[in-house]
């Protein structure tokens, strides 16, 4: 299956990606990860990264599409992958379905997790404190979330067009979370869903 997860930040899509990807035997694509590793790294790229992040902004289109074309060409996603945290805006939407209608595929499935604002908040602020991000502050949440919502809303409400969004409840417990997720998969896919529940 060819998939993504998207959410507003702190809606915990990354640990339920991770949990998904080895769920469904597919490769999770993060450009988060990617990002904090060519920043812990000290690239060249790291460093533009990180100032982009540090001001709660988002990173740029051109160099986002290139690094997730060039991770989409690779052998262990052929078959599949999860993205997680792109497309992020419209434009990179568009950019997305271009790569994959290259090589004859369209994506299957845009999960996505709502969680309320305060919630939101809570949970990024413990993050910060827990993590030391220095992209957790609470001025710097309040700008992501008002971009989260200008920018990235408008890509589910694409994908819902489509047919092809899967909106799922991530209040709560990180399992019953989980378990919402492959009950909707399950429903709309359940031949690709092996196995019990």
């Amino acid at each position: 299956m060819r998939m993504l997860i998207m959410g507003p930040p702190g809606c915990g899509k990354g640990t339920q990606a991770e949990r998904l990807s080895q769920r469904l035997g597919i490769n999770g694509v993060s450009t988060g990860e990617v990002f904090r590793d060519h920043v812990k790294d000290l690239t060249p790229l790291g460093r533009d990264v990180k100032a982009h992040l540090d001001a709660g902004n988002l990173v740029p289109d051109d160099l986002t599409n290139r690094m997730v074309r060039d991770r989409l060409a690779q052998a262990d996603v052929r078959d599949g992958f999860l993205l997680d945290g792109y497309p992020r805006n419209t434009s990179q939407l568009a950019e997305l379905d271009i790569m994959l209608a290259a090589e004859g595929h369209a994506l299957d499935v845009a999960l996505q997790l709502t969680v309320d604002n305060a919630e939101l908040a809570r949970r990024l602020l413990h993050r910060a404190t827990v993590t030391g991000r220095t992209d957790d502050t609470e001025e710097v949440i309040r700008h992501r979330l008002k971009l989260y919502y200008r920018e990235t809303e408008p890509v589910a409400a694409a994908y819902s067009e489509r047919g092809i969004l899967l909106s799922v409840e991530g209040t709560g417990p990180e399992d019953k979370v989980f378990d919402r997720l492959l009950a909707a998969l399950h429903a709309s896919f359940p031949d690709a869903m092996d196995g019990p529940l």
